[in-house]
């Protein structure tokens, strides 16, 4: 009997384990709103633009305040337009392979899987990325205040 009502505690307890799991891997995403369509939108053409040193446009859609973070060292607005229109990192092709968006108030968090194609130093680089952006909403308008690469351990998927 003590066995029985153990083996019903420990199935029951795997059961809520299990469906806990199974919410928190299912987070909400606001990718399918006309918000989030837009966002991710924007993104995409914020990728053209830094292909092809568009510093005029970005220069827009970067807030004041933004900050930059990359694997060799973190910057503001003006440093990473400096780079841009310099070519110190040539932005060369950005392949999105998915892209999700959660949006809390006046702020949005989106996400890219992309493949990175640039030239940095004068050398072609391809990097896996997982990139955020975190945008703001002010007077109606969204601007990056955000841009963070983190490298993926997964392999390129890009063709060289």
């Amino acid at each position: 009997m003590l066995l029985s009502q153990l083996a019903i505690s420990t199935i029951a307890g795997f059961g809520l384990l299990i469906m806990s799991q199974g919410a928190s891997l299912a987070q909400s995403s606001d990718s399918t709103t006309e918000a989030g369509k837009k966002l991710i939108a924007l993104s995409k053409e914020k990728w053209q633009w830094m292909s092809e040193k568009k510093v005029d446009s970005l220069s827009r859609l970067f807030n004041e305040k933004a900050m930059f973070i990359h694997m060799g060292g973190t910057w503001g607005k003006g440093r990473e337009l400096e780079v841009i229109k310099s070519g110190e990192i040539w932005y060369k092709q950005a392949e999105v392979y998915s892209s999700s968006v959660n949006i809390l108030g006046n702020t949005a968090i989106l996400l890219n899987d992309i493949d990175l194609k640039a030239v940095v130093g004068g050398n072609e680089v391809i990097n896996p990325f997982m990139v955020t952006e975190v945008y703001v909403k002010e007077d109606g308008e969204w601007s990056m205040g955000s841009l963070t690469f983190s490298r993926l351990l997964r392999p390129v998927k890009m063709a060289r």
